[in-house]
């Protein structure tokens, strides 16, 4: 199976939060590893950090400023962005890749943070007409992992996980994080494969 992983950073996890940075890398569960001639990472614009900072919340404050700052001085507009995506997505390279299929998109915090923002922001037929309705979240993949009784409690948290499976810290810069999303994912399938039993 192919997968688009994903990965955004935003100006907090509230409905009205913006998107400053975003990043994708495709990968292939078949031969276990990542397309990183097809990686992409972009900054999107949003107001100044003086501007936002009094409605950030605290880990925001603390851990995005750089990236805000960024964003604000070189990121680009939304309509530059989906337009940016739409060139990657219909690319000979992309399709190709995914067989001319739509593209089921992967990441840690789908549900919750990735899609909501996206579809707000790229509309719903935007989304519909590139990517398939069903899509694969690590967080999940973790619960049913711990429901088996085959990774201990805790680890639907990336940061966990990624300790777990000895890889260190989580970066917290998009590109980093879908990167090593997607490396978590191929780790658990190697580990738990059922050719292995």
């Amino acid at each position: 199976m192919k997968y688009l992983s994903i990965d955004i950073e935003a100006t907090g996890l509230a409905e009205n939060c913006q998107i400053i940075e975003f990043a994708m890398i495709p990968f292939d569960t078949q031969f276990m590893r990542l397309e990183d001639s097809l990686a992409r990472t972009m900054y999107i614009h949003c107001p100044s950090f003086e501007d936002l900072k009094p409605t950030l919340d605290p880990w925001v404050r603390e851990h995005n400023e750089k990236i805000i700052r960024k964003a604000h001085a070189e990121g680009m507009m939304l309509s530059e962005f989906k337009e940016f995506l739409k060139n990657y997505l219909e690319s000979k390279e992309v399709r190709e890749y995914f067989n001319n299929q739509k593209i089921v998109l992967f990441g840690k915090s789908m549900t919750a943070i990735d899609l909501p923002f996206l579809t707000r922001d790229l509309g719903w037929d935007f989304m519909r007409k590139y990517f398939h309705h069903r899509n694969l979240d690590l967080s999940g993949v973790g619960y049913s992992l711990i429901d088996l009784g085959m990774l201990p409690q805790g680890m639907d948290s990336g940061s966990n996980l990624m300790n777990h499976l000895g890889m260190g810290e989580v970066a917290h810069t998009a590109l980093e994080d879908a990167k090593n999303t997607a490396i978590m994912y191929l780790k658990l399938l190697e580990k738990y494969s059922a050719k292995k039993n």
